[in-house]
Formats: C-alpha cells, structure tokens, sequence
C-alpha cells in the first residue's frame, strides 16, 4: 500500500505561512517517488524561524506561492494516506492555508508517525523526529522539509517492520490506531482507542 509522507517549514508562528514542503511517496518496503520546493509565504519571516530551518526572505522572492503549488500537492495528497511527523502541525498548516487562500479541502486520510512511534517503542527517551532517525540510523538534516519527510516515511517503515505486520490496515488494528480525516471544510484527529477494561462481577 502507498502511503504520502510530507512536511513543511513555515517563515513565521502562523500555521497559514509555509515556505516549504517535503513530500515523499513511499510503500511499506521502499521509497517511490519525492517533491520539494521552497514556497513564497507572502508574509515576513520571524528569527527564530529562520534559525530553525535557515530559509529567508530573500530565498524565496521568486519562487511559487502555495496556491500556485496547491494543484500539484493536491495531486498526491487527495484520497491517499497521508502521513506527517507531528501531524496536528502539518495538517494545520494545510488547512489554515487553504481557509486563507480560499481552495477547497482535499479529501484524505491521515496519521501522525510520532504517535506510532510511541506504541512501537514506548521506552525510548523521547519520539522526536532526530531521536528516531538516530535509533535507526538514518542520517538527514533536520528541518528540510523533503529529509523530514522521508525520515517520517522510514519511521513508518520501520514500524511496520517492527511490529511484524505486512500492511498498514494490520498494523492499525494491531495498536488500535484509526485514522484521521481531512474532508471538506472539517477534519478529525487520528485516535488510538484504549483497551476496555472487563470488571468482574462478583456474586455473594
């Protein structure tokens, strides 16, 4: 099954200024196909924004803005699954930029790779994007949106693999994961839905 990874860099606090995506297209053993481009947010750039990710106002005066880009994104975006690490973030970004440039939703699926993290290795430190890719080896430089997003793609990749299952459907019935949803105009979060606890009635 192909699954869409993607990631983005915004140039200020506002969830609705990218200035860049990473998209990487991937299955559950190999990477298929990759997109990046450096977005024109229409809007300034904060310091400690550009301290992150390194991107400036002037790297991005000619390039396309995210609804002259927003055709080829729909393009992997609509009616796939979509995955992104810290998804609350990514997916709001989407939103809060199509609200402000007045494109209608795409319709999609969506899961978020840090919180699979935590149910396929509960014990590690911590679920950051860097802490996985060093647990797994996987060296890439953090906060380019294409690298973010291909290390997402390994972290679903890997657990996959971890977990034993041979799809992602299996895997999200195994850890009780369902998907969120990005639909027109509205959205729900992924949920991991908790065992049921069976209490036992006892009769005197």
């Amino acid at each position: 099954m192909n699954f869409v990874s993607i990631d983005f860099e915004t140039a200020n606090e506002k969830r609705h200024s990218p200035c860049a995506v990473g998209i990487v297209v991937a299955n559950e053993k190999e990477i298929i196909d990759e997109y990046y481009s450096l977005i024109n947010p229409e809007t300034y750039f904060s310091p400690f924004n550009i301290r992150v990710h390194g991107i400036r106002e002037e790297d991005v005066l000619e390039v396309k803005t995210f609804s002259e880009i927003w055709p080829t994104l729909n393009d992997y975006l609509s009616g796939n699954l979509v995955l992104a690490h810290n998804a609350s973030f990514d997916m709001s970004v989407i939103r809060q930029t199509l609200d402000r440039d007045r494109l209608t939703y795409p319709e999609m699926d969506y899961l978020c790779t840090a919180n699979i993290a935590k149910q396929v290795w509960p014990d590690m430190e911590n679920h950051k994007l860097n802490t996985l890719a060093y647990h797994h080896e996987v060296e890439f430089h953090h906060h380019n949106a294409l690298e973010d997003a291909r290390v997402a793609a390994i972290v679903m990749q890997k657990a996959l693999e971890a977990s034993g299952t041979e799809s992602i459907d299996l895997f999200l019935e195994k850890f009780k994961i369902t998907k969120g949803r990005i639909f027109e105009r509205g959205y729900y979060p992924p949920k991991i839905r908790k065992s049921k606890k069976h209490t036992t009635l006892r009769v005197r």
